[in-house]
Order: C-alpha cells, then structure tokens, then sequence
C-alpha cells in the first residue's frame, strides 16, 4: 500500500479516470426523469427516487447482475448508491434504469 502512495502519477490518473465517470454517470442518469440525483465527491451516485420503492428497484437491478446499494433509513429512504466504475458498466446501469423506469410508466 505505501508503495502505491509512493507512485503518485498513476494514483492521481486513476482518481481522475474515476471522478470522470461518475460525473458522466451522474448526467446520465440526472436525465432519467424518475430519479433525483445528489451531487458527489465520491466515488459513487448517490439517487432518491421521485416515487416508487428503492427496495423493489435494487431487487429488479440485482436480477440483471447489477448490484446497487439500498438504502432504509428515514433521511435515505428509497435512495440507491450507485459506484462509478468503466464506461461499459455506467452504459449498462443507465440502460437497466431506463427500461425499469419505462416499466414504471406502464
């Protein structure tokens, strides 16, 4: 671990790799009309849902292989947390919400 702090070029291009595609996520998914997006400075989305069930959508993503993190507690209740990782994996959750939030129009 120290020798990785060490190399601080490489640490410091994948940091940005990072907060590129969390900010890329986060205008995504702000354009799905059914989700709130929070703003971040972590390595992750942070979304409430304007109506409908967190719980139930975490569910619906985790049987399509794509795991978000459900949150019950009273000041997060029906957000989900959505980590930034490759370009692929943001196409892929943005292309899963939209056709959950379809199903919700339906």
């Amino acid at each position: 671990m120290l020798a990785s702090l060490q190399d601080q070029e490489p640490l410091m291009e994948r940091v940005g790799t990072i907060v590129a595609e969390r900010d890329r996520m986060a205008a995504q998914l702000s354009a799905l009309e059914f989700l709130d997006v929070f703003p971040s400075a972590a390595n992750f989305v942070l979304t409430r849902l304007a109506n409908g069930d967190g719980r139930e959508l975490r569910d619906k993503l985790a049987a399509t292989g794509i795991f978000v993190r459900y949150f019950d507690t009273p000041r997060l209740r029906d957000c989900i947390r959505i980590s930034a990782g490759t370009e692929a994996d943001t196409d892929r959750v943005t292309e899963a919400l939209r056709e959950q939030g379809g199903e919700r129009g339906r």
